[in-house]
C-alpha cells in the first residue's frame, strides 16, 4: 500500500507548528508586497511578540491575513493562532486559508482540528470526512491518522464522541470498530470499547490488534485477572506466540504491580525480536520504576541512540541525573525535552534547579524566556512556568501578575484558574482564594476537580464544615475512585467530629495515593483518637518516604515533640 501523502503532511505541520519559531514580517507577504495595511499589521504583530503579547500578535496576524490575498499568509496566521491555541483567531485565519485555497488539504484538515478544539463536533466532522474515503481500501489508514491527530489534542470525550460519528456509517469494517474502540477506551467507557473490539473481532477474527484492545478494556473494568488470562490464552494458544500480545501483558503486569513479570516479557520480545525499539523503551522504564538506575541509565541512552521515542528517553535520562544530584546534567537533559507529554514539567524542572541548586535564577527565567520562543505552542505555559517559579522564590506579587496573564491569554482554562486561587492561598489571602474556587465552581459546575478544591478549601481553612462537605460529595458522585477527593471526604468528616468514619476514608485514600499530605492527615486523626503508636508508626514511615514535608514536620510538633 502507497504511503498516505495527505495525512504524513499533516504530521509534517503540526510539527512545524510545535517546533517552529515564525520569521513573520520577512517572508509572509512574498506576492503580495502591494499590501501596505497587512504589512503594517504584521509589523504590529512582530512588535507585540517581542513584547511577549501573544494574543496581540495573533490577532494581528489574522488580520493581516484578512487584508492580503496570499494563502501563505493565511497560512502562517493559522499556524500562529494554532500554535499559541488561540482557537477562536485560528479558526478566521483558517477560514481565510480556506477560502484562498479551496483546494489545500493541509488547510481543512487544520480547520477540523480547530473546530474539534472549539467543540464544534459537526464541523469537525465535515471537514474529517472528506479525507476518510468511501473505499474501504484506505480508511483503516486514514481513521488511524484522525485518531491519532485527535489524541494528540488531550480532549478524549471530545474526541471519543467525534470518533463515534466518524466510523458510524463504517458498520462492517474492523478498522472502524477498532478506531472508535480505542477512543472509547481513553475516555473512559471501557464497555463500550469492548463491544467495539469485540465487533472488530468477528469481522476479522485473525487480527491480534483487536483482541489485545479487547483485553485492555477488560482490565480498565477492573477484571485484572480476566484480562491477563485472556492475554495469556492468545499466547499460549499460538504456536508463534504475537510479540505485541506479550508487550500488551507486560503493561498489564506493570498496571498490577508485577513489574519483574513485565520484564520477563519483554526480554522474551526482544530474544525473537533484538531491534524491537518499543521494547527496549518499556524494558527502560521498568528497570527506572525497579529503581535499577544502572540498568535504566544504560537502556534510556540505548534508545536514544536508535533515534526513536527521543524526548522519552532525554526525559527519563534527566530524572535520574536529577535523583543523582547531577544538577548541571540534569538541567542539560530536561532542556532538550521540547515536546510531548513531559515538555511543559522538563523545562519547569530546568528552571527550578537553575534557580534553586545552581544558584542561577538569571539563567532560570531566561531559559523560560527563550524556550517560549522557540517553541510558541508551549509560551502560555512558559509564562505559568515563570509565575511559579516566582513564587517558589517568594516573589508572591511578581508571581500572581504572570498568573494574571496566563489566564488572559487562557480565559477558559480551568487549571489556571485554580492554579491562580491555589497562589491566594498559599500567601494567606484566604479569602481572595475562595472568592476565586467560587468562581470557578460557577464556571466549572460539573468539575471534581474544582468542585474538590473549594470543598477542599473550605474545610481545611474555614468553619464552614457543612458546605465543605456537600460540596466533596458532590464531587466525589463524579470521580468515586479519586484518591485526593476520597481524602478530602475522610478530612471534612474529621472536621466535622467523625473521626472514625474520616479515618476510614483516609485510609482508603492512602491505599490509592500514599501521598505525604494523606498520610499527615491519618496522622492527625490516629492522634486525635488518642491511637499512638499507630499514628507515629505511620508518621515515621511516611517520614522515610518524605523526609522533607512540612505538612509531616508539623503533625509531629503538634502531637510527638512534646512526649519526646
Amino acid at each position: 500500500m502507497q504511503e498516505n501523502r495527505r495525512w504524513r503532511s499533516v504530521f509534517v505541520l503540526t510539527t512545524l507548528v510545535a517546533l517552529t519559531h515564525f520569521p513573520l514580517l520577512n517572508t509572509a507577504l512574498a506576492g503580495d508586497e502591494e499590501s501596505s495595511s497587512a504589512s503594517a499589521h504584521i509589523l504590529q504583530a512582530e512588535m507585540a511578540l517581542q513584547r511577549k503579547e501573544y494574543l496581540k500578535a495573533t490577532i494581528e496576524y489574522r488580520k493581516a491575513a484578512e487584508q492580503s490575498n496570499s494563502a501563505e499568509l493565511a497560512r502562517k496566521a493559522t499556524q500562529l493562532g494554532y500554535a499559541y491555541k488561540f482557537n477562536d483567531e485560528a479558526l478566521l485565519a483558517a477560514k481565510r486559508w480556506v477560502k484562498l485555497d479551496k483546494n489545500n488539504e493541509d488547510a481543512r484538515q487544520v480547520l477540523g482540528l480547530i473546530y474539534f478544539r472549539l467543540d464544534d463536533i459537526r464541523n469537525a466532522r465535515r471537514q474529517f470526512e472528506r479525507y476518510i474515503k468511501s473505499s474501504e481500501e484506505d480508511l483503516g489508514q486514514d481513521l488511524a491518522a484522525v485518531s491519532q491527530l485527535l489524541q494528540r489534542e488531550e480532549l478524549a470525550e471530545r474526541a471519543d464522541k467525534l470518533m463515534r460519528a466518524l466510523t458510524k456509517p463504517h458498520k462492517k469494517s474492523a478498522d472502524a470498530h477498532y478506531e472508535a474502540a480505542v477512543l472509547a477506551l481513553q475516555a473512559g467507557d471501557g464497555t463500550y470499547a469492548r463491544e467495539r473490539a469485540g465487533q472488530a473481532i468477528e469481522i476479522e477474527p485473525d487480527n491480534v490488534k483487536p483482541r489485545l484492545l479487547y483485553a485492555r478494556a477488560l482490565m480498565y473494568e477492573g477484571d485484572e485477572e480476566g484480562a491477563i488470562e485472556y492475554l495469556a490464552h492468545i499466547i499460549g494458544d499460538s504456536p508463534q506466540p504475537d510479540p505485541d500480545a506479550r508487550m500488551e501483558l507486560a503493561l498489564m503486569y506493570m498496571i498490577t504491580g508485577r513489574d519483574d513479570d513485565a520484564l520477563s516479557q519483554v526480554n522474551q520480545v526482544l530474544l525473537e525480536q533484538a531491534g524491537r525499539v518499543d521494547a527496549l523503551r518499556l524494558m527502560a522504564i521498568i528497570n527506572f520504576r525497579l529503581e535499577r538506575l544502572d540498568a535504566a541509565w544504560q537502556d534510556f541512552q540505548d534508545l536514544l541512540a536508535t533515534g526513536q521515542y527521543r524526548m522519552d528517553a532525554l526525559y527519563y535520562l534527566a530524572r535520574i541525573a536529577d535523583y543523582r544530584e547531577q544538577y548541571e546534567r540534569a538541567v542539560r537533559l530536561y532542556r532538550e525535552v521540547t515536546w510531548g507529554s513531559n515538555a511543559v514539567f522538563s523545562q519547569r524542572r530546568a528552571s527550578a534547579l537553575m534557580a534553586h541548586q545552581l544558584d542561577d535564577v538569571k539563567g532560570a527565567f531566561e531559559h523560560l524566556e527563550e524556550f517560549a520562543t522557540t517553541v510558541p505552542n508551549y509560551a502560555v505555559d512558559m509564562v505559568v512556568a515563570k509565575a511559579q517559579l516566582l513564587v517558589s522564590l517568594e516573589r508572591y506579587d511578581e508571581g500572581l501578575a504572570e498568573y494574571e496573564k496566563a489566564i488572559e491569554f487562557r480565559p477558559d482554562d480551568e487549571g489556571m484558574a485554580l492554579g491562580r486561587a491555589e497562589l491566594l492561598l498559599r500567601i494567606d489571602r484566604v479569602d481572595d482564594a475562595v472568592r476565586e474556587y467560587r468562581k470557578a465552581a460557577k464556571r466549572w459546575p460539573d468539575s471534581a476537580l474544582t468542585l474538590n478544591a473549594l470543598g477542599y478549601t473550605l474545610a481545611d481553612r474555614t468553619e464552614q464544615y457543612e458546605e465543605a462537605e456537600k460540596l466533596i460529595r458532590r464531587a466525589i458522585e463524579k470521580e468515586p475512585e479519586n484518591p485526593a477527593i476520597i481524602d478530602s471526604l475522610g478530612w471534612v468528616l474529621y472536621k466535622l467530629g467523625n473521626l472514625e468514619d474520616g479515618l476510614v476514608e483516609l485510609q482508603r485514600a492512602f491505599e490509592r495515593m500514599k501521598d505525604h499530605e494523606v498520610a499527615s492527615h491519618i496522622v492527625e486523626v490516629l492522634a486525635e483518637l488518642e491511637r499512638h503508636e499507630e499514628a507515629l508508626e505511620v508518621l515515621e514511615a511516611a517520614e522515610q518516604r518524605n523526609p522533607d514535608s512540612e505538612l509531616l514536620k508539623d503533625v509531629r510538633s503538634r502531637y510527638f515533640d512534646d512526649a519526646e
